[in-house]
């Protein structure tokens, strides 16, 4: 489990781009982690869309966006060739990750219950220690929370 105002223990996943990225390669930026339930979806295509739309001013933070979720790396592919992301995707097919940020959730989808990827935002500052977290994230509006709270961060 990952706690505010601690370290968050490093995590390597296999990303789009034919890369494995680990928290601890990212030392010295801010780090975006958000997961999202699945790939081509309406909620999670425009959450993808609004950061890529936003990308350069987190990089002016220098803050790195990273996308999660239990898809393979193929889906990942062509989900991020077809909305044209600027930033990458973590493959979480084993959900070792979402299980370390606690995102896999009892969900309900026309009266059946099932476990699934609760949307959910992660603001890890330079050092690897955890600033902000948002649980249960509605899409609209939500990119303009995470970025002011990444200006508020040095």
């Amino acid at each position: 489990m990952v706690n505010i105002g601690k370290k968050v223990k490093n995590f390597s996943r296999p990303a789009t781009g034919d890369k494995t990225i680990s928290l601890k390669d990212l030392a010295g930026k801010k780090v975006i982690l958000y997961f999202y339930p699945k790939d081509n979806t309406p909620g999670c295509t425009t959450e993808g869309q609004d950061f890529r739309d936003a990308k350069a001013k987190f990089t002016r933070q220098n803050a790195v966006i990273l996308g999660v979720s239990r898809d393979s790396i193929k889906k990942h592919e062509n989900f991020k060739a077809k909305q044209n992301f600027n930033f990458d995707l973590l493959s979480d097919e084993d959900e070792s990750l979402c299980k370390q940020f606690d995102v896999i959730k009892l969900k309900k989808l026309y009266g059946k219950e099932y476990l699934g990827i609760d949307r959910s935002t992660f603001l890890i500052d330079a050092k690897g220690v955890l600033l902000e977290e948002w649980r249960g994230v509605k899409v609209k509006g939500h990119i303009e929370t995470v970025l002011s709270a990444c200006k508020k961060q040095k």
